[in-house]
């Protein structure tokens, strides 16, 4: 499994052909805290780079991008029902996403886990 990085602060997780996709935890402190989250419907296509899914927090709302163009296979709909688990576990539990990757060449534009640190930084 590997775990890459997005400029906007979004984390993808692989596995084969498959992206689960979340926000970082320097993503959920910017936010404070999540009351709210919006996720796509399974079976959308998505676009790289297209606004997927809408986090809400107590100090403003922010899109949530596609970091890969695919079709959603899954949302976390623990997510839905909780949304402070973004707050407590943004890399694991607090996933948005799944889906399936459209063209693994999209892949390279992104961060590994030491590039993403110094981006933040």
């Amino acid at each position: 499994m590997t775990t890459l990085y997005t400029s906007d602060h979004e984390w993808l997780s692989i596995e084969g052909d498959v992206a689960t996709i979340g926000i970082t935890d320097y993503a959920q402190q910017q936010l404070g805290d999540v009351v709210f989250v919006e996720l796509p419907k399974v079976g959308r296509t998505l676009k790289k780079a297209e606004a997927a899914a809408v986090v809400e927090s107590v100090k403003a709302a922010s899109d949530v991008y596609a970091p890969i163009s695919g079709e959603v296979l899954e949302a976390n709909e623990a997510l839905a029902a909780e949304p402070a688990l973004v707050n407590s576990d943004a890399g694991g539990k607090a996933w948005f996403f799944k889906m399936k990757i459209a063209d693994k060449n999209e892949l390279g534009g992104l961060m590994d886990e030491a590039a993403y640190k110094a981006h933040t930084a």
